[in-house]
């Protein structure tokens, strides 16, 4: 039996285009659902349940799988990593169940962000599985398992909102479609990679986690900086929400999130390529060719730039018309709402090649602190900026925080980059792009 064979960058890009297309385009279509079927109120329950979540879910993930594509020289076992996430998991559900425990939601909006929670903890143990297969350069099990789960993640949650009105139902029939894919596809997926390394290595790869306790930790100790850093990503996504839920209503807040989730129509393009060029990144910097590293990321930043400008010019062109087809006409007249968030969406386009970049150099703690900063910086705008502003201001708060971060993560490349040029490197043939 032999090894999977790794596709090229330009084909796992292309997969990973396709499936990340399907299922970004079928998490909006959740939106559009409770837009059509239902009242901005219910858009902006469900974005809450998600602005709860997210950062507890992102933080006890500790970005596991972005370390494991990364691991080029192979320094943990799959078990290792499946041990912590489990950990992770059970931690994030009581952190959730704390949240809501001490919280003054009503007990159904409580209800709703629990089945959001677990929804996201199924989520969490593909991810680590996309893991082993990213690791491997097979973007397209990643890319079929999305396929899958995106079109039956909306058609269940569509159906439990039709027949009986009500988000609860919707969201548990989210949590069972994420479920299926994890058990039906994904683990066994992960499993057959396992298995033919067996073969090939002539050593047992299982899929079971592996309870070596100075590992975890130590895996746990290594992965900590980069969890706190996607916790800050998260809430510097969510702190506008939480203004906008404190200072106005669930109305406006569904509004934001409906024209908001847009932006992650252009983020499709530069997960694609981020995920596929992540690895390759990670070997030219760990090699020491610093001149490779810099191309490639050079020409990821450009896609970006070029990406933002047309997104921009299509909002400013028919942002009123492409609202009101998507939506409803009460989210058209928020079309200049809409232009901002874009330059927003272009600026963190930038940023997100940016950090791929810093994380393929194995530059973790130092996002510590640089999204620590992002996230005070957003906090203070919107603090300042929504009570007067409203809606507006919420956006434009988004803009500073995205061109600090842009700004922070470009500083650590040019260091890492001036690190690199005093080590020697062994010349291997890649494509760049």
């Amino acid at each position: 039996m032999q090894e999977i064979k790794p596709l090229t960058l330009r084909r796992n890009f292309s997969w990973t285009f396709i499936g990340n297309t399907v299922y970004v385009a079928c998490q909006w279509g959740m939106l559009v659902v409770l837009a059509k079927l239902g009242r901005p109120e219910m858009v902006g329950q469900f974005t809450l349940g998600l602005a709860v979540t997210a950062p507890v879910v992102m933080l006890t993930n500790l970005q596991l799988r972005v370390v494991q594509a990364t691991d080029a020289k192979k320094e943990y076992l799959f078990g290792d990593y499946l041990a912590l996430r489990i950990i992770g998991a059970a931690l994030a559900l009581l952190v959730i169940s704390i949240i809501l425990l001490t919280s003054q939601y009503r007990w159904e909006t409580c209800v709703v962000i629990f089945l959001v929670g677990l929804a996201k903890i199924c989520e969490s143990i593909s991810d680590i599985f996309h893991g082993l297969i990213q690791q491997h350069e097979r973007m397209d099990r990643i890319a079929i398992s999305l396929i899958i789960k995106g079109p039956l993640s909306l058609l269940l949650l569509g159906i439990g909102v039709f027949i009986t009105g009500n988000l609860l139902w919707g969201v548990i029939g989210l949590v069972f479609a994420w479920l299926v894919v994890l058990i039906s596809y994904d683990i066994p997926s992960g499993a057959e990679i396992l298995n033919r390394m067996s073969k090939v290595e002539d050593r047992a790869f299982t899929f079971q986690p592996r309870w070596h306790l100075a590992t975890v930790k130590k895996l746990a100790w290594l992965c900590f900086p980069l969890g706190f850093v996607m916790m800050l990503v998260s809430l510097n996504t969510n702190i506008p929400r939480y203004f906008i839920a404190q200072y106005l209503d669930e109305r406006s807040l569904g509004i934001f999130a409906a024209l908001a989730y847009l932006m992650v129509g252009g983020k499709i393009v530069v997960n694609a390529l981020a995920e596929s060029s992540s690895p390759r990144l990670a070997k030219y910097y760990a090699q020491g060719n610093g001149i490779a590293f810099r191309k490639l990321l050079l020409k990821l930043v450009g896609i970006a730039a070029v990406q933002g400008v047309i997104v921009i010019l299509v909002a400013v062109v028919g942002g009123k018309e492409i609202l009101t087809i998507l939506y409803k006409p009460e989210y058209a007249q928020h079309a200049d709402l809409f232009v901002l968030l874009m330059i927003a969406a272009t600026i963190d386009y930038i940023s997100t090649f940016l950090s791929y970049g810093m994380t393929a150099a194995r530059y973790f703690r130092i996002q510590m602190p640089l999204l620590a900063a992002v996230s005070t910086i957003s906090a203070i705008a919107c603090l300042f900026l929504i009570p007067i502003r409203g809606l507006h201001g919420a956006a434009i708060a988004l803009i500073i925080a995205t061109l600090f971060s842009a700004g922070g993560s470009l500083g650590v490349i040019l260091y890492a980059l001036h690190k690199l040029k005093s080590r020697p490197y062994k010349e291997q043939e890649y494509d760049i792009i």
